[in-house]
């Protein structure tokens, strides 16, 4: 017979909404409508008091869950935890080494990420990791994941007030024509089919698109196309393609934005990462004639 259960609250799982804690220690067995039916009636509570759904935990609480019979979902094929190149891992976050061609989330048809690779991979672990920000899918380089409920909060306030600066490499056709480092501002709006730029730089956010700002400078060259080190001081979707294409400098190997294909995949890298307290960087794997300079700062 089911018995009453006592779940204590890790460190890890400290913040967490109630319900989000529930979901993830009790599983899909589960239903939603179950768990909300036990905290209306008092049968769920923490620390012996009643409690409400979206109620943040503490470290150390005990959650009371009264006895239930799981639904058992007949087992399908189980999932092989696929590889994740970690280059760094402390007990706040993990620094991961994304390949171009894999996607930072599921979804649209997508079952294989980033996320769902550390979803396997951590399965045993207090808290599963999530990403604190995104890659295109076929930009490769540096993806920071939190690894407790605070860290994921932490770094994603961070990326959002533009408190973590990011550098990215970028092979663009042509010679650029610039010789040192300049500001590339635009505003980027969605038509509805794809993000297009477009040239009033005085407008406003909202109807008008969105501001997006960028420091470009040249770092090779070959006769026929330019390596730029690109620092996003924005983070709108496909901005490093959409600016530089714009400006008749797609980045090689883009379908999306470019006139045609110069590369088996697109030469986009996020290099650089900086933290208040931490920076990391990460050279690309390309074919060695696009390989950056030795002495690459």
């Amino acid at each position: 017979m089911p018995s009453v259960s006592h779940i204590e609250v890790t460190p890890a799982e400290a913040g967490h909404k109630l319900l989000q804690f529930l979901e993830r220690r009790l599983g899909k067995g589960v239903p939603r409508a179950l768990v909300m039916k036990w905290l209306r009636t008092g049968q769920l509570r923490v620390d012996g008091r009643r409690a409400k759904p979206f109620d943040r935990l503490e470290a150390g609480q005990t959650v009371r869950v009264p006895p239930y019979e799981a639904v058992v979902e007949p087992e399908g094929q189980p999932q092989r935890a696929r590889p994740l190149t970690i280059i760094h891992e402390d007990d706040e976050l993990l620094v991961i080494a994304k390949p171009a061609g894999l996607a930072s989330q599921p979804g649209s048809g997508l079952t294989d990420s980033v996320q769902t690779r550390l979803k396997a991979l951590y399965a045993d672990a207090d808290f599963m990791p999530s990403c604190a920000h995104r890659l295109d899918m076929d930009t490769s380089g540096l993806l920071v994941a939190g690894k407790t409920y605070q860290s994921v909060r932490r770094l994603g306030d961070l990326f959002a007030s533009g408190g973590v600066d990011k550098t990215y490499l970028a092979w663009v056709q042509g010679q650029w024509p610039e010789q040192g480092q300049i500001l590339l501002r635009d505003h980027i709006i969605k038509d509805g089919r794809a993000h297009v730029r477009i040239g009033a730089d005085n407008a406003p956010d909202g109807e008008q698109g969105k501001l997006a700002l960028a420091r470009v400078r040249p770092i090779a060259r070959r006769p026929d196309a330019t390596l730029l080190a690109v620092e996003l001081l924005t983070g709108r979707t496909h901005q490093i393609r959409i600016q530089l294409a714009s400006r008749g400098h797609p980045v090689l190997g883009d379908r999306k934005y470019g006139r045609r294909p110069h590369a088996t995949h697109l030469l986009l890298h996020a290099w650089k990462l900086r933290l208040p307290d931490r920076e990391f960087t990460l050279l690309p794997d390309w074919p060695p004639d696009y390989m950056p300079p030795e002495d690459l700062a």
